[in-house]
């Protein structure tokens, strides 16, 4: 079992404390929970949402099992500073997908080969779990728009297109949480920065024709999607390119997507994947490297003046700990950039 304590000033006195856990379950899967528990009666000046998604009882990616264990604050009172989503609704669904996908994700009515594709098999909890990520998502959007920063810790399931899903992703949280902010006016003009080790190609085929997002992806060029979906900049990467390459390369994209003119909000996709430990990253990039990249890319959008909803995405290390402190080491970061110790 693996713990990660953090204190977040609640303004005053009090102070909101977040323990995250990872504990074995069977057949070799791993469940995490968030304990939260405050000791102050008012913490509304917390500036830092985390949007939690809890319902994630699945088999292939242990990491995003939640467990709502915990989340209520002293009193039985839900902690001010996290926030548990509604699900996002079938009208915000087809925005971006089609009304038939999702009926049948819905209803439980998928092809095997679609089952297949996606990579999970299909339940109600599945359904659950990925309509809660995607509203989780734009809820952080939402939060962001208000704050400056926020995170959601589910999300970033970039391989889901309109007609369908793949790669462990059923919708694209991302693309909703857009399109919906896009359709409401909220926003004209949005950035991707897609920095999981896997390109975005479900985000990039949706947003390919739309000027008003833009899309960045820093990924392993030979790695998993073997067909790539052309973005609006797409940096690929060798295997084992190894730390100072990979970090001037996100740097060098952040800075280009974040120039793109008249930006009033960007998504952070900050996949622990890439790590060297990672059974799927093959790019050789060290937690400190990984640590620098959430730093450079959560200052440069706090220097440009775009506020930043950051998602999870993926992490496949053979050591769930580690994926486990990498996404913690996140989420300390964005809390540094609203003024939050973490």
């Amino acid at each position: 079992m693996a713990e990660h304590d953090s204190v977040i000033p609640a303004g005053g006195s009090g102070t909101l404390t977040a323990k995250i856990t990872t504990t074995p379950v069977q057949n070799g899967r791993v469940s995490k929970s968030i304990n939260v528990g405050t000791d102050a009666a008012d913490a509304r000046s917390l500036r830092l949402r985390f949007t939690v998604d809890v319902f994630a009882p699945i088999v292939a990616k242990p990491r995003l099992r939640l467990t709502a264990t915990g989340l209520e604050g002293e009193g039985g009172r839900l902690a001010q500073g996290l926030e548990v989503p509604i699900a996002a609704t079938v009208d915000e669904l087809t925005t971006v997908h089609d009304a038939d996908y999702v009926r049948n994700v819905l209803e439980g009515t998928l092809s095997a080969a679609e089952v297949r594709k996606i990579g999970f098999p299909w339940s109600p909890e599945l359904v659950e779990r990925s309509r809660r990520s995607a509203g989780g998502t734009l809820c952080a959007a939402r939060a962001a728009l208000d704050d400056g920063v926020a995170v959601n810790l589910s999300g970033g399931t970039h391989h889901a297109f309109p007609d369908r899903g793949e790669g462990y992703c059923v919708f694209n949280d991302v693309a909703v949480a857009t399109e919906v902010l896009l359709q409401e006016g909220r926003i004209e003009r949005t950035a991707i920065l897609d920095l999981d080790v896997h390109q975005g190609n479900g985000t990039a085929f949706i947003f390919r024709n739309d000027p008003r997002v833009f899309t960045l992806s820093v990924h392993g060029e030979n790695n998993y999607p073997f067909r790539k979906e052309p973005g609006d900049l797409d940096l690929g990467l060798p295997d084992d390119a190894g730390n100072e390459t990979f970090l001037t390369t996100v740097r060098e994209g952040v800075l280009r997507a974040l120039e793109a003119p008249g930006l009033e909000l960007a998504f952070f996709l900050a996949g622990a994947d890439p790590y060297q430990g990672d059974r799927l990253g093959r790019l050789s990039i060290s937690k400190e490297a990984l640590a620098e990249r959430d730093g450079q890319t959560l200052q440069a959008c706090k220097d440009y003046g775009v506020p930043v909803a950051v998602v999870m995405a993926g992490g496949y290390a053979a050591n769930i700990e580690d994926t486990v402190e990498i996404h913690h080491t996140t989420v300390r970061l964005a809390g540094g950039l609203a003024g939050i110790q973490i």
